[in-house]
Parts: structure tokens; sequence; C-alpha cells
């Protein structure tokens, strides 16, 4: 049952013909449902720490919508652990206060909040983690703000060429139906419009692709590099993207500034880990190298363009290469704790982006009836279950976030914890 629901992404009704095909017991639906129900309400919705000790953590906090009602979400973006999943019925300050308050009362404690600019989520840290840094999530501030300006600029561009074309044909046209001066004007305002779209299209598209490059933190020679440097670019770029005289882009642009100050707190770790990363048997220009393919890698993973995957791909090659020549021995040792380091440098909270894309499908075969009780199984379905792919391939969020080997299957944890709590739970 929990297979089918979990691992398989069934809906009851899937997971009820599933278990019938089987010729398994409990097998219909209201059974399948009454039995979810009452093992998601035997598990919690926080994530204890059953640690002697407190762990700190970067929190990364965010809300993923169920039809009108929001989850709310706190990771751990390192481990991909979830640290608690709440449905709730607001996301008010008061609410999102609350869900801080249990995590740290389970033996967290926040060290940084990575967050859009939510207004109930910021008021709560204000209030409930005042003294914790904030990192602004470099997605929702600019990509999110910005990047579909690019399409959108560019459906512009190619709209106007075409109607630029059509005034043309009818300016040549051998139809004298129209004035001939009438029609040179028309052809005429056109080119005029085209050419202005064109060049607006064009430089945004240069200006954003230059702001987004300033968010990277290591330069061409592994470097890292000055945060006042990367702010006054940055606030150089949007003074440039604000002579476009376009209304909506320089409302977005407002909004950046904003949040500016708050946006590159990561260059302060990244160099507290540099530092750290210093300490190790390593070269200093070896580091270097493997600063280089760790950006590059991470590039990798977010292109969208098969031609800028490629060019990571062939970079982070080549830079891994290179480190891997002037180390020789313990060079896959090395490459793994250096990056294991880097990956504690959190500049946005998208791993609640990747939490809702594997959330999502259980969200629509339900037709989003999802309730707690389901939630505190995804819960711990997901921070018990094996990784098969990506960096954490064969590991497990729990295994990566305790750093103790998680022996057995996430369904057998599950009935033992259930057991200690109810253990007459499975006998009835």
């Amino acid at each position: 049952m929990l297979a089918f629901r979990l691992e398989g992404r069934c809906s009851i009704d899937a997971t009820s013909t599933l278990m019938k095909r089987f010729n398994l017991s409990y097998s219909s639906v209201g059974t399948i449902s009454q039995t979810l129900s009452k093992i998601g309400k035997s598990l919690p919705h926080t994530l204890k720490n059953k640690g002697d000790n407190i762990s700190l953590l970067v929190f990364a906090g965010d809300e993923i919508f169920c039809k009108k009602k929001p989850i709310l979400i706190t990771v751990d973006p390192v481990s991909s652990a979830i640290l608690r999943i709440e449905l709730s019925d607001q996301r008010t300050a008061l609410k999102w206060g609350n869900h801080f308050n249990a995590i740290q009362t389970n033996g967290f404690k926040a060290v940084a909040l990575v967050s859009d600019e939510g207004k109930g989520l910021r008021a709560a840290q204000k209030n409930v983690l005042p003294d914790i840094l904030w990192q602004a999530d470099s997605y929702h501030a600019i990509a999110h703000r910005l990047g579909e300006w690019c399409h959108r600029l560019e459906r512009s561009a190619y709209s106007a060429i075409d109607k630029e074309y059509q005034c043309e044909v009818l300016f040549y046209s051998e139809n004298k139906r129209h004035d001939v001066f009438e029609n040179a004007v028309i052809y005429k305002q056109a080119v005029e419009n085209s050419n202005k779209i064109i060049n607006c299209y064009d430089e945004f598209n240069y200006l954003y692709h230059c702001l987004i490059h300033e968010l990277t933190l290591f330069d061409s020679s592994g470097n890292l590099r000055h945060c006042h440097r990367v702010k006054e670019n940055i606030e150089l770029i949007l003074a440039l993207i604000d002579t476009l005289n376009h209304k909506k882009i320089s409302q977005a642009i407002s909004s950046i500034r904003k949040v500016l100050d708050n946006l590159l707190n990561y260059f302060d770790e990244a160099k507290k880990i540099i530092k750290h990363c210093q300490t190790f048997d390593i070269e200093g220009e070896a580091l270097k190298l493997l600063c280089l393919a760790w950006q590059w890698n991470k590039a990798e993973i977010k292109a969208k363009v098969k031609k800028r995957k490629q060019r990571a791909i062939k970079q982070k090659q080549f830079y891994s290469e290179l480190a891997e020549g002037l180390i020789g021995e313990g060079y896959e040792y090395l490459k793994e704790k250096v990056e294991g380091e880097l990956d504690k440098i959190i500049q946005a909270s998208s791993m609640v982006e990747c939490i809702n894309s594997i959330l999502r499908p259980y969200l629509n075969n339900a037709k989003n009836q999802i309730n707690q009780h389901f939630l505190n199984i995804f819960m711990f379905y997901h921070n018990h279950r094996r990784y098969h792919a990506g960096k954490r391939k064969n590991k497990t969020p729990m295994e990566i976030l305790t750093g103790e080997k998680q022996k057995e299957d996430w369904i057998d944890i599950l009935i033992k914890t259930i057991d200690e709590k109810e253990p007459d739970f499975f006998s009835e």
C-alpha cells in the first residue's frame, strides 16, 4: 500500500486496483484511505533531532499551494531533509512564527534563513529569528522578476518584425486601393517601431545575463569575487536597464533594489568556507580549479538551453581534469570534501521548489484534496528514501543530515516508528 502510494505515486483508486490485481488484503478504496490516514496521524510533521546536541542549520522556507491553501515548508537545503511541513489556512507572521518555533523546539536551530520576500515569512523571521542572517532568495529577487521579460521582449520583437513585413508588402503592392503616401508613412512607422523594440530586447537581454553572471561566486581564475564590487556592478546594471524606460521592468528593478542589501550575504559565508577549505591538504591553484569545476557543475544543473548545458559540461570537465592533474593521488577524496563544503553556500530556496516538484504529482492525482496526515507520510518518505540519481545518489536525506548510515528501507523504519508509539497498530 505504501509502496504503490508513495513510490509509485498512485492515487488511492490506482493503489486499490493494483492491490486487487495482486490479491492483497485491505485493497478497498475506503480501507486504503482509512489506513493511510491512521498512519499519517501517527507520524509527526516536524522532524526531531535525536542527537545529543542542537543541530545548526540553514533554513530554506517557502509556501507550496494546494488550490488556495498554503503548505508551509522548511527544508535543510544541504541534505534536502524536510524539517517541517504543514497544511495551513493562512501564511501570516503568526503561523510562520509558530512554524519556526516548532522546528527549534525539536532540536534544530537556524543560523540563517533563505527565503523570498513574503510578508508573513519575513515578519516571522524578524519576530522569532531576529538574530540570524536573512539571505534574500536570488532566484525570486532577480530571475523571477526579470527573467520572463527576455521571452516577452523577444516575442514583441518578432511581432514587430512581422508587422513591418506586412507594411512593406502593402507599400510595394500593386494594389492601388490605398494611398501610396499613407502606405509609406505606415511602413516608415513600422520600421522605426520594430527597430526600437529589437534594440530594447537586445539591450535588455545582454544586461540581464550580465546581471545573472554577477551572482556567481568565482571569477575566471577561481578567485572568490569581492562582494562590494559585485554590488556596485549590480547597481550599475540595474541603472542601465532602467534607462530603457520600460514601466513594468522599472517597477521590478525598484523591488530588486529594496532587497539588494540582503541579496549577497552568501558571499560572506563563501569567504568562511574557502578559508576552511584552505586548511585541507591541497594546493591553492588546485583549490581554485575545484571551485571553478563546482561552479560550472551548478551552471550545468541550472541550464535550460542545450548549448549552455553542453558548454557548462565541457568547462566542468576541463577544470576537473586540470585539478586532478595537479592533485594526483587523493583527488576524489579532496574533490568530495571541497564540494561538500561549497554546497553549504546557499543563495536561494530552490530546494523547496525541488520538494514542490516531488509533491506536485501527489497533489494532482488527489485533485488537491490533500490533508495533513498525507503530508506527514510524504515527509517521512522523502526524508528516508534513497536517491537514485544526482549528487545525492545512493544516499537518503537523513543520512546526509545526520552523517549516520541508514541500513533499513524507509517502510521498515516507518513501521518501527509507529510500533514504538502504538504497539498494536499493525495487529488490528
